[in-house]
């Protein structure tokens, strides 16, 4: 299904430069685009691709319109964000083909009388529902999700095939879920006697605010005694680990792969890369940006990105290198004894007479 740019541009904003009654059907890559795509251009370094495009109009900041504006032939659409700006034209696109979810209840699916789903939600194919769960209008439960007792689903979310919702847990609004997520498992609480570990019951629940994105294979554990905490807005990707009692700030996006230890509290706006490490009991203040791979080991209080890891490089480069750093506390004491030493043989030369 195809839309006119002028009929974009009413819904979006921004300032359309060009033929407004171009039809498109859906957004592409510079690379690829033809003259039934709209792209954009949100990184300076590709101004050189962007003019050379075949697609029919292109979202670009002003910036780079003063650059790329004269070179290139289609229509223009200057937004002072084109990221943001493809991310909600992206959104109207997939609106116009999506499918519409049968409303009701599928014969297969398994609803506890006591559950309470909404006339206008829609159950999946083999889902369970237990006892005292509230799905609220508008959400899509897909097939073989698990929705435990007292879990409560708030209105317009969406939760893709296999996904387990345990007991006691609750989403607000517009979330979204991804398949094989795991929300409300038992945190990782043992209490070691003599030589053995003996759980700790894990009685909290997860929290989890209004428009957040969950995704597919994440774990978050219900906290040991008080709840773990994700805000409105945070945005996780696939085969997170959140521990339990965590409380993750409003906006706060992770890349895959991350793991965040049990009792951390991680502030507001904050982004991590892939595969990003923060051990359990800290605190990182808001707009805290930590790099892919890095390692948090301790407290974060001031804003700013924060790198902890070593640069790739040749193995035998990185052992040699290994080593120096096996070495530094030995090196350090060699140089503290070495400036003792300076140190008294300087005293000596001020304490001897002039001639």
């Amino acid at each position: 299904m195809s839309t006119r740019l002028g009929e974009l541009v009413e819904r979006l904003g921004g300032r359309l430069i060009g033929n407004a009654d171009i039809e498109v059907v859906g957004i592409a890559p510079l690379s690829d685009a033809d003259a039934s795509h709209i792209t954009f251009l949100s990184n300076p370094k590709f101004r050189a691709q962007a003019a050379q495009t075949r697609a029919a109009a292109l979202i670009l900041s002003a910036a780079d319109d003063d650059v790329v504006g004269a070179s290139y032939s289609g229509t223009r659409i200057i937004a002072p964000n084109p990221y943001a700006y493809f991310a909600h034209a992206a959104q109207f696109f997939a609106s116009l083909n999506a499918r519409v979810p049968t409303l009701g209840i599928h014969p297969t699916a398994a609803v506890d009388p006591q559950a309470r789903v909404a006339a206008n939600a829609s159950i999946g194919p083999h889902v369970t529902i237990d006892a005292g769960a509230v799905i609220e209008e508008g959400c899509v439960i897909g097939a073989g999700c698990f929705i435990g007792a007292d879990a409560k689903v708030g209105s317009a979310t969406l939760f893709h095939p296999r996904v387990t919702f345990l007991a006691g847990c609750q989403i607000g609004k517009r979330g979204i879920i991804h398949p094989g997520a795991v929300i409300g498992a038992d945190g990782f609480g043992f209490a070691n006697e003599g030589g053995a570990w003996i759980k700790i019951p894990q009685t909290g629940a997860v929290k989890i605010g209004d428009d957040v994105e969950i995704g597919a294979n994440t774990s978050i554990d219900r906290g040991a005694l008080a709840d773990t905490v994700i805000e409105d807005g945070v945005k996780l990707d696939n085969q997170i680990q959140i521990g339990h009692n965590c409380h993750i700030g409003a906006h706060t996006a992770m890349a895959g792969c991350v793991g965040v230890a049990g009792s951390a509290v991680i502030g507001k706006h904050c982004t991590f890369g892939g595969a990003a490490m923060v051990l359990g009991h800290l605190s990182i203040a808001d707009h805290v940006h930590i790099s892919s791979g890095s390692m948090v080991s301790r407290s974060i209080h001031e804003k700013g990105q924060y790198t902890g890891f070593y640069p790739l490089a040749k193995n035998a480069d990185w052992e040699k290198s290994a080593v120096i750093v096996r070495n530094l506390p030995t090196m350090r004491e060699k140089i503290r004894e070495l400036e003792k030493t300076i140190k008294a043989l300087s005293a000596n030369e001020s304490e001897e007479p002039n001639e």
